[in-house]
């Protein structure tokens, strides 16, 4: 039974959350998670037609070798995108600009197979001479993969895509002397929710703690 406390805070218990509308529950569920990133992954058929969509699922998993996750929707409707995937074996992940974030998540509508969203949204497709997947040329990090793993998880039927970063385009003017990456230099926008777009504002960045030390300031990240 939902409470509420002497503030404004109340409280759900998991019956409370069960018996929410699907929408409300939903919503209230993804912005449980706080900010993710956002991300566009660019794919493409067998036949080479394009597919880009809006991602908020995307996480790091390790440096070495360098492997990113991502977690798709199950099989409901059809879903490009995961089709796409699994049929070539590689994809791109690109930062949502600050700047496009309207036309990003014009991606998320459901076209019909076959029509390209790049075209839809007013995106632009842009290639590497060494990945077939096409990249979203208005994103200030574009990122190559190569697929690693797919696994089913059966306790919702989402599906975990694991990646291999094989490629990476980014400004130089945005990486610092020990590798760190400016995102926020590079106006990349973050997510709440399920539609909800932000941009960021950096409180800090620390070095190394250590327990019995101070934590220390980085106070300039440019190289």
């Amino acid at each position: 039974m939902t409470t509420k406390d002497k503030d404004t805070n109340m409280h759900f218990n998991a019956c409370d959350i069960d018996k929410m509308d699907t929408r409300y529950r939903a919503n209230f569920i993804n912005a449980l998670s706080g900010f993710k990133s956002a991300n566009l992954i660019g794919s493409l058929n067998k036949s080479g037609q394009h597919n880009l969509a809006i991602v908020s699922s995307v996480f790091h998993i390790g440096a070495h070798p360098p492997l990113m996750g991502m977690i798709m929707r199950p099989h409901t409707v059809p879903r490009d995108t995961l089709q796409n995937i699994k049929d070539t074996g590689v994809y791109t992940i690109n930062h949502v600009n600050v700047n496009h974030v309207a036309q990003a998540h014009h991606t998320s509508a459901r076209f019909d197979e076959g029509v390209s969203e790049f075209e839809q949204v007013g995106l632009t497709p842009w290639f590497s001479s060494t990945h077939r997947a096409p990249f979203v040329a208005e994103s200030n990090i574009k990122i190559a993969m190569k697929v690693q793993d797919i696994q089913l998880l059966t306790l919702n039927q989402t599906e975990l895509v694991i990646g291999q970063v094989v490629e990476v385009i980014v400004d130089e003017t945005a990486i610092a002397v020990d590798g760190y990456i400016d995102i926020e230099q590079l106006n990349s926008a973050a997510i709440s929710g399920l539609d909800s777009y932000h941009g960021t504002s950096r409180i800090a960045r620390y070095g190394y703690a250590k327990p019995d030390e101070h934590l220390k300031l980085i106070n300039t990240i440019k190289n």
